[in-house]
Formats: structure tokens, sequence, C-alpha cells
């Protein structure tokens, strides 16, 4: 069970609402907030730079609301929730709940409020190349997702020649893996990794045909996902020399969570 640090019922002005009275007069909303995090350094040291700051939060909660107007307090608690993870690096997680003691129903109703948690996300994905400067496609993929709010960088393989896998007519791949931090969904990270293989000029002509830049959700927690889209794990890494490799010299403990073997297993059993 992580620590946490928790605010209740911060009181606070602003103009959030679906009517034009509410957004022009404002009213009262009340914001508590459950702060997850490791507290165990700041305890021993009694040290607060160890910590996060709960007056410090609760000003940038109050700043945040008060300078920004939203039709509905789901938004509202989006936004502040993302803000504070973006904010604050100690946090791992959020559990925001927002109340509207003056909600406009025309009955009689203490509070009306939306109740969220949002937290950090581990990510594993692998990145390949096998057109044009290989190398280039590769490390700019890693500094557009720098680049992009909501995600965080933590390590990245060195990036690996192999022999291309399932179509073999075509030229050698560039191959890698990273970790990643991110606040987005699944979906929302293919979407985000479909756009950097756009704009890298990558094109779906042929199944595992060659490509400028080839971008894939290995693991993302411990999630067990699969849809029309998308599937986590992804659903034949575990026979693909490229990304046990790189996975191995960056996370060679991970255990996939379907097949209950490390990465390090899963590499040894290679042919």
């Amino acid at each position: 069970m992580m620590d946490k640090i928790i605010i209740t019922d911060l009181e606070l002005f602003g103009r959030h609402g679906v009517y034009p009275e509410e957004q022009v007069l404002g009213q009262k909303f009340l914001v508590s907030a459950e702060l997850f995090m490791d507290t165990r350094k700041a305890g021993k040291t009694d040290c607060l730079e160890e910590s996060v700051n709960y007056g410090t939060v609760c000003h940038e909660i109050k700043t945040f609301l008060e300078e920004h107007t939203y039709h509905l307090i789901e938004a509202a608690a989006e936004h502040t929730a993302e803000y504070l993870l973006l904010q604050f690096p100690l946090l791992s997680q959020v559990t925001l709940e927002l109340k509207k003691p003056w909600a406009p129903i025309g009955l009689s109703v203490e509070s009306v409020s939306v109740k969220i948690t949002r937290k950090w996300h581990t990510v594993y994905a692998a990145l390949g190349s096998n057109m044009g400067d290989r190398e280039a496609y590769l490390a700019g993929a890693v500094n557009a997702l720098r680049d992009t709010e909501g995600i965080r960088v933590e390590t990245v393989s060195d990036f690996l020649m192999t022999a291309p896998y399932g179509v073999t007519d075509q030229d050698p791949f560039l191959n890698g893996c990273m970790k990643l931090q991110t606040l987005l969904t699944p979906h929302e990270l293919l979407d985000c990794f479909h756009g950097i293989e756009q704009k890298a000029g990558r094109v779906r002509a042929r199944r595992w045909g060659p490509r400028t830049l080839d971008l894939d959700i290995l693991f993302y927690d411990d999630l067990v996902l699969e849809d029309e889209v998308l599937t986590i794990p992804h659903r034949d890494m575990q026979n693909r020399d490229f990304v046990l490799r790189p996975m191995k010299q960056i996370a060679p403990w991970v255990r996939h969570p379907v097949l209950n073997k490390t990465i390090e297993e899963m590499e040894k059993e290679l042919p």
C-alpha cells in the first residue's frame, strides 16, 4: 500500500458549469485530494525536500481552478489531477474529488461531486526501422516522446541490428526498447505512437514489410488487454529476439503477466 498525504475540503471560488451565469458569477467548490508517494525518506530525514509540500499543493489547486474555466466538473477534475502529477515529480498517483455544493439542479442537495484517480503508468515499448537513416528515425522517435506532455522516457536500450522477421526479403532492422512513464491510457498512447510514425513517413502498405519507424507497446503496467486495435502484452514478443534482447538489457526481471515468465527466461527459450 502506497503512502499518501490527504487534503480534505479545500475551499475555493471557481467558474465551472454549463450555464452562462455559472461561468460569469462563479460559485464555491470544495476539493479533496489523496497524494500518493513514498514518504519513508521524508519520515526518516525530517526533510521537507523529500516530500510534497501540502501547503504548496493547496495553493496550486486553488490557483489552477480559479484561473481555468470548464463546463463540466469532470473536465475540471481531470485537468487538475494531470496538472498535479506533472507539477510534482514525487507524486505517483492522485485521487481527486471536486465537490459542487451549490449545483443548480432545482432540488435540495448537499453537493454533487466527481472523484477520479489518475497515476503514472510504467510502459515498455519496442522501436525499429529498416529504411533510410534508421538510427536517426529511432533517435527522432525517442526525442518526440520526450517532448510529449504526459510521457517521461526513463531508459533506452542500445540499438541492435537484426534480421527481418516474418517477411525476410527486406533490409535488416535497427531495433531497441525503452521504458516510459505515462499519464496516457493505452489507446491514447497507441494514437501517440501512430502520430510519431506518420511524421516519420511510415506507410502501412504491407504487413511486416519495410518501414521507416515502428513503435509497439510491449507492457503497460501488468495490464492484460485485447480488443480490435490493441493487444497488451504484445502478442508475439516472446518469439522475437529483436525485442527480448534489448528488453533484457534494460529490464531482464520484468515478468510477462500471461506467460508468467521473465524477459530473461523467455530470451533463454528462443531457438
